[in-house]
């Protein structure tokens, strides 16, 4: 017989953890940078996040990903516009302040698509 392994936690690494909490991990401390991120550790940042976790989703920089929802476009949106680096929260508010004519396109496509999108669903 043999004797069952004893349950391992599973791990993930930063770059992965810093996307499933929605945070740039080059903004992260360097020891949440250069470790492994267990499970159990991902869903106590979750619950109960640190100061530094509550900055950087507040504040920024925020990744692309974040950029975009915030501001209504994709991704691609982003990209096509010239917008690449990671923007800060104040950065993203004069954007929106500034409503340039390509955000407002962007946004027009984006209601586009998810208008057609939620048309496709219904069938």
């Amino acid at each position: 017989m043999t004797t069952p392994k004893p349950k391992t936690s599973q791990t993930m690494k930063p770059a992965t953890a810093a996307k499933k909490l929605g945070i740039l991990l080059s903004a992260t401390p360097a020891e949440f940078q250069e470790g492994v991120v267990s499970r159990s550790e991902l869903n106590a940042l979750q619950a109960s996040p640190p100061a530094w976790l509550a900055d950087l989703r507040r504040n920024g920089p925020h990744p692309k990903q974040v950029v975009a929802a915030k501001l209504g476009v994709s991704i691609s949106g982003l990209m096509r516009n010239g917008i690449t680096d990671p923007l800060t929260t104040a950065e993203i508010d004069a954007l929106k302040a500034e409503n340039p004519a390509w955000l407002e396109q962007e946004r027009s496509t984006q209601a586009e698509v998810r208008k057609e999108a939620q048309r496709l669903k219904q069938r």
